[in-house]
């Protein structure tokens, strides 16, 4: 068995994570029909590997808080140390260097517009020559429907036997109000999606019954999604790229459930700026990339101009920092 990618049995898994982040075993076991200890040792394999990781992660929409794609233009000798800066804060997120290694790309999360220290601070860094920031204002594709969502490894019946029942409400009402014990699971699971109940109850000083309800409340108000973050490489994706582009606003619906279709895209979504939509995706390689944007992208009307920037080096994911390996 080839430890550079992923198998028939190893992707089956991990479209089985995708649909359900916390799905038993067994029954991912039953209907790709294996033993229960081959899903146990191959998801521990690759988990171990760093292969596969799932997170337990906030949708931060749902908590009322307002997020921005920032690009900081910066010297080529500061790169390294102001991304590795922004990878130890924790309203960072999706840290990566680009454009021959003197921009990096990363997402910051505030309460409101108005309350973001980054953009405030970043100003003031003496090595930063540049900071444009773009308004997270509607995500149509990524989160819980990224990369490893295009996956085909399952029948659409044996999806529909994995799904889980705590579906997102498809019209959700107020912010969530979150309590010190969501907190403190949300914690927990951003660490280990897949942490046992039985050692998120005595994390927390509750009962296995109350974490599943608590769970299952949280899923179902939309706040918490689960995300497989798999080395794209092994998938046979080892290019990832990010797209800025101006859509006519007439046409920019259209586009951005256009793009979320798309097997490459990972993630697209409305930002406020004259690059008016913002996706990421990811490509076997380089020619593989000059496909997609001659003979995707530009069939797609309304598109006005495409910024593209393969990314050189990510220093920080959905859930933390990444280390020197990390996938690309």
């Amino acid at each position: 068995m080839r430890s550079d990618v992923f198998d028939r049995i190893d992707v089956q898994i991990l479209h089985a994570l995708h649909v359900d982040g916390r799905v038993p075993f067994a029954r991912v076991a039953q209907v790709i029909g294996v033993s229960d200890q081959t899903v146990a040792r191959r998801y521990s394999r690759l988990r171990s590997s760093n292969a596969v990781r799932v997170w337990g992660l906030v949708d931060r929409a749902r908590l009322g808080h307002v997020e921005w794609l920032v690009r900081i233009r910066c010297t080529p000798d500061s790169a390294q140390a102001i991304a590795q800066s922004l990878a130890r804060r924790s309203d960072t997120s999706w840290i990566s260097r680009t454009s021959g290694g003197t921009e990096l790309v990363c997402v910051t999360v505030a309460a409101t517009p108005g309350e973001s220290l980054l953009l405030r601070e970043l100003p003031r860094t003496a090595r930063v020559l540049d900071v444009t920031a773009h308004c997270l204002l509607h995500v149509y594709s990524g989160r819980a429907s990224g990369i490893t969502a295009k996956l085909t490894a399952l029948t659409p019946e044996q999806v529909a036997h994995l799904r889980p029942t705590e579906l997102p409400d498809t019209d959700p009402a107020e912010p969530v109000e979150l309590d010190d014990l969501d907190r403190h699971l949300l914690n927990l699971l951003r660490d280990d999606g897949r942490a046992a109940t039985a050692r998120l109850a005595a994390e927390t000083g509750t009962s296995r019954s109350t974490v599943q309800r608590r769970i299952a409340e949280l899923r179902g108000a939309g706040v918490l999604y689960f995300d497989v973050d798999a080395k794209r490489a092994m998938l046979g994706l080892g290019v990832r790229t990010l797209l800025w582009l101006s859509v006519k606003p007439a046409r920019l619906e259209r586009v951005g459930l256009a793009l979320a279709q798309h097997p490459e895209v990972a993630f697209v979504a409305a930002t406020s700026g004259s690059h008016n939509l913002h996706a990421s995706v990811a490509t076997r390689d380089i020619p593989a990339l000059h496909t997609y944007l001659s003979t995707r992208i530009s069939t797609l009307r309304g598109v006005q101009s495409i910024d593209s920037a393969p990314v050189l080096q990510t220093f920080k994911g959905a859930a933390g920092p990444c280390g020197p390996a990390a996938d690309t």
